[in-house]
């Protein structure tokens, strides 16, 4: 009875409460390096190849942790990309709200799991072995039920604490944070076409998916860190296991390069443009913030005190100038101050040309460049001082 009542008080292990922490940290830092290495940038977007150990013992702890299914996570995944803040986006707080994405986005991820025209359409290519379909996807909560038999007996009754934070975890940081607060606050990198944001510039807590706008400008790349202050703890795991040959990384995003002094627009300047054009278009927006503030400057020092104000109400709008669902009474107050501000509709309108230039998928590489090439020279001829400026820029964009 002794030896009973001592197991449930302390378990196996007779830890202290500094041990027991520091295992439930580590368990789900596991966790989420199992997700977001394999599931995501593995398994999703093919950006590495991991060695088949690392990659089973990833599916095992997932099963012990979550109960997922590789092929459900995959595809609900892969279809959020394909519809990303459209009908049929299973987890955009663009469609269902911000509160519902945030609260309850494990519901709404078991209930596309259920989908079976989902897993058929974006489900491919992931395992299909003997373990996977007699033992992962077919026994789910026996795996989490496992799990915290193991606590229980480590741990004793303090288990099932231990065992419940395991169990939240990846509902609240990646259901929630990631799919939830991830496309509606922070910052963005990438004028990406959709509401992804960069949470935090240090990818720690997360594995490195608190850069969210990074990964949906260049899905494929294995690494989510892109400026020089930002860190991808995932990355960094990635490229020990390169070393140790555990993984292969297959790509990575592009980085920026210039070819300054460089005296007209070629093909390999069209292919750089195209390849960064979310890059590019993120400072075209910056070009927009600055040409307000200068006009804010004109007005005011003209005391226009009525334009000014109206032209601060439109300056939230002038980066959704081309949106077609701008409602009725916006979409004139953003006409209003077009029609009294030429150089703001001058940039709003070679905005929309340029976007134009390589959404045209069925023209041929000499009609886009000719348009690059047209769009640069009137660029330079329009008087703006910024637009020239950055015309210049993109004119040195190398591959």
């Amino acid at each position: 009875m002794d030896f009973l009542l001592s197991f449930l008080s302390n378990g196996l292990l007779d830890a202290s409460w500094w041990q027991i922490v520091a295992f439930t940290l580590v368990t789900t830092h596991l966790t989420i390096l199992a997700v977001t290495i394999y599931l995501h940038r593995s398994q999703a977007h093919r950006g590495l190849d991991l060695h088949p150990a690392i990659a089973h013992f990833f599916r095992l702890w997932l099963w012990l942790t979550t109960g997922m299914v590789t092929k459900e996570w995959v595809a609900i995944h892969r279809k959020h990309h394909a519809r990303c803040e459209r009908e049929g986006d299973p987890h955009s707080p663009m469609v269902y709200g911000i509160g519902k994405v945030f609260f309850q986005g494990a519901e709404l991820y078991r209930e596309e799991a259920t989908n079976q025209e989902t897993l058929q359409k974006f489900g491919h290519g992931t395992p299909n072995d003997w373990v996977e379909r007699n033992v992962y996807s077919r026994f789910g909560w026996q795996g989490v039920g496992l799990m915290m038999i193991i606590d229980v007996a480590l741990f004793g009754a303090v288990g099932l604490t231990v065992w419940a934070v395991q169990m939240i975890w990846i509902p609240f940081w990646a259901a929630g944070v990631v799919n939830g607060i991830g496309h509606f606050w922070g910052y963005r990198n990438f004028a990406s076409p959709d509401a992804s944001r960069n949470v935090f510039p240090w990818g720690i807590i997360i594995g490195g998916e608190e850069l969210h706008n990074n990964h949906h400008a260049y899905a494929s790349s294995a690494r989510f860190s892109n400026k020089w202050y930002e860190f991808d703890i995932g990355w960094g795991y990635i490229r020990a296991m390169e070393i140790l040959g555990l993984a292969k990384v297959k790509k990575v995003a592009p980085k920026v390069r210039l070819a300054h002094g460089k005296p007209v627009v070629d093909l390999e300047t069209l292919q750089a443009v195209i390849t960064h054009r979310y890059e590019i278009m993120a400072r075209y927006a910056d070009l927009i913030k600055h040409a307000c503030r200068d006009e804010l400057s004109r007005l005011k020092a003209a005391q226009s005190r009525g334009q000014s104000k109206l032209l601060r109400r439109a300056h939230r709008l002038l980066h959704r100038a081309d949106d077609a669902t701008l409602p009725p009474a916006h979409r004139s107050e953003l006409d209003s101050v077009l029609a009294d501000h030429r150089s703001l509709a001058v940039l709003v309108e070679m905005r929309r040309e340029l976007i134009a230039i390589w959404e045209r998928s069925s023209a041929s590489s000499e009609q886009l460049l000719r348009d690059l090439q047209d769009w640069c020279n009137r660029a330079q001829q329009s008087g703006i001082a910024r637009l020239e400026e950055f015309s210049a820029r993109l004119r040195s964009y190398a591959a």
